[in-house]
This record gives structure tokens, sequence and C-alpha cells, in this order.
């Protein structure tokens, strides 16, 4: 009987896990092989799981069109300058809270997470003002300031736990040794976080990323547009090229699948050592 129940759960298990697998995995699939099609087999009536003749024109025309490259560009300075400011405050800032004792501590460790409790929606029109009166709108710079005000409260937040964590004992060694505040953090402390520091980094690029509604808002020029747009840009016409499409999405998600390969393993080791410490 305990046998039979055994299978029964790794039975109810599999199914499980191969359904998840394939309501996360395959739309991702669907995407890859549409890329890989022909025009006329895309958008043919009868759905092919594998192109019959698969190519490679849907990619060269892409590259070879410079809207699109500069759209890749754009979202690659936007995500990369993101992440390096948000990782630089978020580590300041968490220090400073978690691990500095000053008066109101508490209520600033509260008022971080404040930033969440207003819809983004209402906040197109004041953020729309004040990037208008410091001459930063239809510029890159405005898209870099909104995504770390809306990622580093988060990722201030989620490093708690790593900073916490870390022995006092460490920082009063450091500084009987003469190491200064600045120091025990660079020196000492963020080796230790480290699994932390690769989980904001990755949360910060993928929030600049995919970041759409303020960059419609705050950018006007084709030049400065980033890839959420240009994709928006290909569905607004009135013939959809849908295998250019594909292909377009296919190498949006690419730089962020090569991201979490490289520190995937952080990033998930990073949340559970959040969510436990």
């Amino acid at each position: 009987m305990r046998n039979i129940g055994r299978l029964s759960q790794n039975l109810f298990t599999y199914l499980g896990a191969g359904a998840l697998l394939v309501l996360l995995a395959g739309p991702l699939y669907w995407i890859v092989i549409s890329s890989l099609k022909p025009s006329k087999e895309v958008i043919s009536r009868v759905p092919t799981f594998f192109p019959h003749a698969p190519t490679l024109e849907h990619y060269i025309r892409l590259l070879q069109s410079r809207d699109f490259v500069s759209y890749l560009v754009n979202s690659t300075l936007v995500a990369v300058g993101t992440m390096g400011i948000t990782l630089v405050l978020a580590t300041l800032a968490g220090y400073s809270t978690y691990r500095l004792k000053f008066k109101g501590q508490r209520l600033v460790a509260h008022l971080i997470l404040v930033t969440y409790a207003f819809p983004g929606t209402l906040l197109l029109v004041p953020v729309y003002r004040m990037m208008s009166s410091l001459g930063l709108v239809d510029n890159l710079w405005s898209l870099v300031i909104v995504n770390v005000t809306f990622a580093a409260p988060f990722a201030v937040w989620l490093l708690r736990g790593f900073f916490e964590a870390v022995p006092w004992e460490l920082e009063e060694a450091a500084s009987i040794d003469g190491a200064g505040p600045l120091r025990a953090l660079t020196q000492i402390i963020l080796p230790l976080v480290a699994p932390g520091m690769a989980t904001i980094a990755i949360y910060a690029f993928l929030v600049s990323w995919t970041e759409f509604m303020f960059a419609s808002t705050l950018i006007m020029s084709d030049a400065n547009k980033t890839l959420p747009m240009g994709l928006q840009a290909i569905l607004a016409q009135y013939n959809v090229n849908w295998g250019a499409l594909s292909a377009a999405a296919t190498v949006t998600t690419l730089p962020a699948l090569a991201l979490f390969t490289l520190i995937g393993r952080h990033f998930v080791k990073g949340l559970t050592a959040g969510a436990i410490k």
C-alpha cells in the first residue's frame, strides 16, 4: 500500500511539473519556432509544431534594420545603467538601514517600501512634469531614474536578510584592526552577501528591460525608443509581420536568459536565503 501511495504521489508530482513546464515553456517555444518559419508557414491555417523549412530570414532582416539595433542598444544602456545604480544605492542604503544604529531606524526601514503603495499609473503625470522641468523628456536618463526609483526600494528590503545574517563580531574585529564602516562593507560584508547582490542585479535588469509604461510616456523620438516600444510599433502596423515579431521577441528574451544563466544560481540562492533569514 505504501508503494502504491508513493507511486501515485510521484505520478501527481510529475504531472504537475509537466503541466507547469508546458504552461511556462510553451509560449516561449512557440515564439522561437515561429521566428524560424517562413512567412507563409507562420500565417498558415494549419499550425505546425516544428518548422518544415527552417530559415533565419526574419533575424537577418531584423538585424539589418537600424531601428531595431537602436532599440536594442537603448534598452541595454538603460538596463545596465539601472542595474549598476541600483546595486550601489541598495547596498549603501541597506547597510546604513540594517547595520548602523540611529534614531528612527525602524521608521526609515518601513518608509522604504512606501513607493509601492501607489500604482505606477498615478505617477505618470507627476513624473512627466518633473522630467520636463529637468529637461529630461525624450532622454534615456529619465528611464534610468524612474527604473531605479522603483527597483531600489525592493532591492534594499531584499538585502535586509543578508545584512542581518552577517555576524556583528566580524565588523567589531574589523574596527579593532582600524577598518572604518566603508572598508568593512566593501572588504568583509559584500563578499558574504554576494547571492543577494546577484538577486537584485537580475531584478533591476529585468525591471528596466521590460518597462513600457513610463518609456512610452517619456520617450518621443524613434532614436531613443527601447525594445518594448519597438515591439509595440511592430504590432501597431496594419499588416503585422508575425515572423519578424517572433524574431524580435526572441532576441529581446536572450539578454535576460543570458544574465540569468550566468548568475542564476546566486539568484535562486539569494531568494531562498532572503526568505529564511
